[in-house]
C-alpha cells in the first residue's frame, strides 16, 4: 500500500469515528508507528468560557485517536486496536484560537500490547500543552517475528 493510499485510508476512518468528526480531527500525517493529527479551534470545543480555553476531554480525546493510530500503521500490526491505558499529564492550556497538533509515536510492540507516546503542542511548539504515555491492544501479523 502506498503512503498516499494508507494517509487516505487513515483520513476516512477518521471520518466514520462519531467523536472524531464531532471534534473535526483530520489526519496530517501517517507512517508505520507514527501519527500526527490535528484539532481546530472551535468554540463548541471552550471548556472555560471566561478564557475560551479548549475542553481537557477534547485534548485527550485527541491524544488517545492518535496514538491508536499509530499503533494500528505498525508494520507488524495485524488488527485493529484498543486503549488498555493511558496517562496524560497536561503541561498547560492550550492557547485560544490555535489548532492543537498531536504527534504519536508507536515505540515498542510485544505480541499482545503496543506502547506509545505523544504530545499535543498548539503554534508554540517549544512548550506542550500536554504529554501522554499509553498501552494498547496490539495483535502481530502472523508469522511476523
Amino acid at each position: 500500500m502506498t503512503k498516499t493510499n494508507q494517509l487516505e485510508i487513515a483520513r476516512q476512518f477518521v471520518t466514520a469515528l462519531p467523536h472524531a468528526r464531532a471534534l473535526g480531527l483530520d489526519v496530517e500525517s501517517l507512517e508505520p508507528g507514527r501519527a500526527v493529527f490535528t484539532m481546530p479551534y472551535d468554540t463548541k470545543l471552550i471548556g472555560d468560557p471566561e478564557t475560551g480555553v479548549m475542553a481537557g476531554g477534547a485534548v485527550s480525546a485527541l491524544l488517545d485517536t492518535t496514538c491508536g493510530a499509530a499503533v494500528a500503521s505498525h508494520a507488524l500490526s495485524g488488527a485493529p486496536t484498543a486503549t488498555l491505558d493511558l496517562r496524560i499529564d497536561y503541561m498547560r492550556t492550550a492557547t485560544p484560537g490555535q489548532t492543537i497538533r498531536a504527534e504519536a509515536e508507536c515505540y515498542h510492540v510485544t505480541r499482545s500490547v503496543a506502547f506509545v507516546r505523544a504530545v499535543a503542542l498548539d503554534d508554540d511548539r517549544d512548550n506542550p500543552v500536554a504529554t501522554a504515555t499509553g498501552a494498547f491492544t496490539f495483535r502481530m501479523i502472523e508469522g511476523a517475528r
